[in-house]
């Protein structure tokens, strides 16, 4: 009876199938598409600067890293995106980024065997802000018809499957920062599993509100620095002093590799492994030891079955708050012992800002170009050692430095203890 119960966990595994990215699309705060994004990542660009959506002089901190001449009409018709909140607005853009890369011709795949499985942190936070603003002032209890289908986090999957007529898992993931990571995962499982070909996936985020700074600068969690907005995220820096709020998105087409190779793809990479716990220690801080982040990265090695010395590269989370930074450090001298010393490691938060739930999206694009173009992106604005943090670590300081990276790992890590981290690798037939 043992026998068997084995034999069919061995072929359960066996037969599942390997999951290839064919496409990819960005906006963030560096650049409004993946070669700009890439462009600002090799010259170590700061998005941090003033704020420019609403009066932020009143705000302790009065900064973000915000999208730069970015206009959705540039994409869509005024009356098709007034009816979408911005984070929806970031969404379709970087997916219709992806998908012209990924070559998908929609006329000529099942698209009963296509989803959409998209992430968001917060969703709809400007649209539910400006509503409640206007009943305030006006006394009116009526509400635009369009507050809840604009700010409900779903509505970005739905608006990206009615685009494109993916009429198969359809869904959103919400686990705070580690969210985009989350969607991956979920997408990765869909299509190994056979329950879908083909998956549009990552994260978008729109939080660069009076109500999103308002809130993360009354926890103390956002840098206020307002005399150097463009060296405030300093991750692993002595004087790092909390994260800079960031917005955009990021997309991924995911298929099987059977599919990719039907219709003769371009193959981007390949997803080996994904890791996901739970700290169960506090709402905001992280395990003071790593706990949960040492668990998700071996977690997602083991499902990779791979070594820790197959890994090159951690695009970490790195967020630059003092709590953080050194349970991530920690983290990983634990995983990959003396190992580690041979890791480049990297936070291109320290650019890009942190986009909450897009973050995982957007810094795992940063991963690929290490697979593709053979650089790791740097860790802008480090000025200081931290005696907390083994300096002797290789965290690509204010350079970036070409290395062949063939396989690298994207941490993420969200208030309520979520913990993601995902295994990328170069793509070998």
């Amino acid at each position: 009876m043992w026998i068997f119960c084995l034999q069919l966990i061995h072929t359960y595994f066996s037969e599942m199938r390997r999951v290839v990215i064919t496409g990819i699309g960005a906006l963030t705060p560096i650049g409004n598409t993946v070669p700009a994004y890439k462009e600002g990542l090799v010259n170590g660009v700061s998005g941090a600067d003033y704020i420019t959506h609403f009066d932020a002089k009143e705000f302790r901190t009065q900064f973000a890293c915000e999208l730069k001449d970015f206009n959705i009409e540039d994409f869509y018709h005024r009356k098709v995106a007034r009816r979408m909140d911005p984070f929806s607005q970031y969404a379709m853009v970087v997916v219709d980024e992806a998908m012209e890369m990924s070559g998908l011709d929609i006329e000529k795949i099942d698209l009963t065997r296509a989803g959409v499985i998209w992430g968001s942190g917060i969703g709809g936070f400007e649209t539910l802000e400006k509503e409640i603003e206007s009943a305030a002032i006006t006394g009116s209890p009526k509400y635009n018809p369009f507050l809840i289908p604009k700010l409900i986090i779903d509505i970005a999957s739905g608006h990206i499957s009615m685009k494109y007529n993916f009429s198969g898992p359809n869904y959103s993931v919400v686990s705070a920062c580690a969210t985009s990571n989350n969607s991956i995962a979920s997408s990765f499982d869909t299509i190994r599993l056979g329950r879908a070909d083909v998956i549009i996936t990552g994260g978008s985020e729109a939080a660069v509100t009076k109500t999103g700074v308002g809130g993360f600068g009354s926890m103390k969690a956002l840098s206020p620095r307002n005399d150097d907005p463009k060296t405030a995220s300093r991750p692993f820096d002595l004087d790092r002093n909390g994260f800079v709020l960031g917005e955009g998105g990021g997309a991924f087409i995911l298929e099987s590799l059977e599919h990719a190779q039907a219709r003769g793809a371009n193959i981007i990479a390949e997803i080996m492994g994904c890791g996901l716990t739970g700290d169960a220690h506090h709402i905001t801080a992280p395990h003071p030891e790593g706990k949960g982040a040492i668990k998700a990265m071996r977690d997602a090695l083991d499902e990779a079955k791979m070594n820790p010395e197959e890994i090159d590269y951690i695009n970490v989370h790195g967020t630059s708050t003092p709590l953080g930074d050194v349970a991530e450090t920690l983290a990983i001298k634990k995983v990959f012992g003396d190992h580690a010393y041979d890791l480049n490691i990297s936070s291109t938060k320290s650019m890009t800002g942190h986009l909450l739930g897009a973050a995982g999206a957007v810094e795992a694009i940063a991963g690929l170009f290490a697979i593709t173009d053979g650089f790791v992106a740097p860790t802008i604005n480090h000025f200081t050692d931290d005696p907390k943090i083994d300096n002797k670590l290789n965290f690509t300081f204010n350079q970036p430095q070409e290395r062949k990276v063939d396989a690298f790992l994207s941490n993420t890590f969200g208030f309520g203890g979520h913990n993601a981290s995902v295994v990328f690798k170069r793509f070998n037939g």
